[in-house]
């Protein structure tokens, strides 16, 4: 059987570390995912997908992502079901992240704060002339 869930979005909160009673970390947060698609006429609808880590993971993301960074995250979809205090059960459904990668985007603070100075003595491209312009894709190893 199979049960694997990828997926890259924005991150919809501040993240909120909290520790089970036996001390494990745990962090649950909502990801924002547009869809891939768009009908004509209409604005382009977005999911948002509750997400939840545990330890490891867990600190991970609450030290290096924060409300609207994108994430990419691996995990498995699981499902429970609760009563509440009125005895109406609710289904939760939930994606549990085994992994979590950066997306390449930069940090907005860093964005704002820092600033590109090339290296002492290089410049940052270089003399085009000293470019070839390769016209067929033989003897390119990729």
């Amino acid at each position: 059987m199979l049960n694997k869930v990828i997926l890259m979005g924005r991150i919809t909160q501040e993240l909120e570390l909290r520790q089970t009673p036996a001390g494990n970390g745990v962090l649950t947060f909502n990801v924002a995912v547009d869809r891939g698609y768009v009908k004509q006429g209409e604005e382009r609808q977005t999911d948002f997908i509750t997400c939840v880590a545990w330890n490891k993971t867990a600190e991970f993301i609450n030290n290096y992502f924060s409300k609207g960074r994108m994430i990419a995250i691996e995990g498995s979809l699981r499902t429970r079901t609760y009563d509440d205090k009125n005895g109406s059960r609710h289904y939760v459904t939930e994606v549990y992240v085994d992994g979590v990668s950066f997306t390449g985007e930069p940090k907005q603070q860093e964005t704002q704060q820092q600033s590109y100075e090339p290296v002492q003595g290089s410049s940052e491209i270089g003399n085009l002339d000293d470019f070839e312009e390769i016209l067929s894709d033989d003897g390119v190893p990729f």
